[in-house]
């Protein structure tokens, strides 16, 4: 079999090389720091999610902004903004300047059934049930529980154009943040196995959430791991997923071939991964169409109160690329800088704040 096309350009990386360069790291300087900690001091007093870019003003960081919505999309995929003061801030503080910023790099967008906006990355297996940090305009509530542990996560895309993390505390061990180049990849199954990275180019069975989809659309689905428009890359991976399809009679059972690429995809991930573990005040930035992340299992220390709390939005960016036919299927639309991605609202069929986007 012909070996295909590889992909080209600098969202093909390898973690060893990443790991050696600082190209795709970007740190606020003072004036910076001070015109965020300002926009900051002017939306005290409002509710999280009722305020918006415009009420949360950088016009000196707005250059910043927007080199990294530039490395996101055409250059590595991957941007780590460092300098954020999490010492000094309080939580609620910090939630609302995590927004605030995020508000100047997309539209965000509900990360599960019940409504969830900024999530919160902790480990939570010992809590008897969810609670609630915040109401958004329209009574939607945004939790801050659902079935979250310290364990480890395979790697996985998202649906959104980008994930935001703000790194709030370390755990007192482990969590690294594990981001593979899924082009890295491709072009490495395409030079060992072209005739499993076909088959990656077919149709995998998925299932989404439970409860995370309109009346009118089909819990399972099938797309491919890999698609291609325009010369340009996009992949949604999450072996979960595709597991979880299995559990229903009416899906097509996963081929050897299947399971043999998936499998490969799992093991070329590891080995050009690259291992990059969270300074406090880190936003980890990820377009979830060239890159797939995971992370290191982790433990707490309650005692010295060493643990583990990650800030994540989802956002639709306006630069986004346009994706390859039938993705629309899952992202909703496939139109480049389309608002798309996120989990339908039950009742509703709402994937984002729609009433309070705003354009970029």
């Amino acid at each position: 079999m012909t070996e295909p096309t590889p992909i080209e350009g600098s969202c093909v990386w390898h973690g060893a090389e990443l790991a050696q360069r600082t190209d795709w790291i970007r740190t606020l300087d003072e004036i910076q720091r001070a015109e965020i900690r300002a926009a900051l001091d002017g939306v005290r007093g409002r509710e999280l999610f009722a305020f918006g870019r415009a009420d949360f003003p950088l016009p000196k960081t707005a250059p910043l902004l927007a080199s990294i919505r530039e490395e996101l999309e055409n250059g590595t995929g991957i941007v780590r903004l460092r300098g954020i003061d999490v010492r000094n801030l309080s939580e609620d503080e910090l939630r609302q300047m995590f927004w605030g910023i995020g508000c100047h790099l997309g539209t965000a967008l509900y990360q599960n059934p019940i409504g969830e906006i900024m999530g919160e990355v902790r480990d939570e297996s010992g809590l008897p049930s969810p609670s609630f940090i915040a109401e958004a305009p329209g009574g939607v509530k945004s939790s801050r529980a659902s079935t979250r542990s310290s364990g480890m996560l395979r790697f996985h895309t998202d649906l959104c154009d980008v994930i935001a993390l703000l790194c709030v505390r370390n755990a007192s061990a482990g969590g690294v943040s594990k981001i593979a180049s899924s082009a890295k990849i491709y072009n490495e199954i395409g030079r060992r196995r072209p005739d499993l990275l076909a088959v990656l180019m077919q149709d995998y069975w998925r299932a989404r959430p439970r409860d995370s989809h309109a009346d009118n659309v089909s819990r399972t689905y099938a797309l491919p791991v890999f698609g291609i428009r325009g010369h340009r890359l996009t992949s949604q991976y999450s072996r979960t997923f595709v597991e979880l399809a299995q559990q229903d009679s009416a899906v097509p059972r996963l081929t050897d071939a299947q399971n043999a690429a998936l499998d490969l995809l799992a093991l070329i991930a590891e080995e050009v991964c690259l291992e990059a573990p969270f300074e406090e005040g880190d936003v980890q930035l990820l377009n979830n169409n060239v890159t797939y992340h995971g992370r290191t299992a982790y433990e707490d220390d309650a005692t010295t109160r060493q643990e583990r709390l990650l800030f994540r939005l989802w956002l639709a960016t306006p630069d986004s690329r346009a994706l390859p036919p039938g993705f629309d299927v899952l992202w909703g639309d496939t139109a480049p800088g389309a608002l798309r991605g996120g989990v339908m609202q039950p009742g509703s069929g709402r994937r984002s704040l729609r009433a309070h986007a705003e354009a970029i």
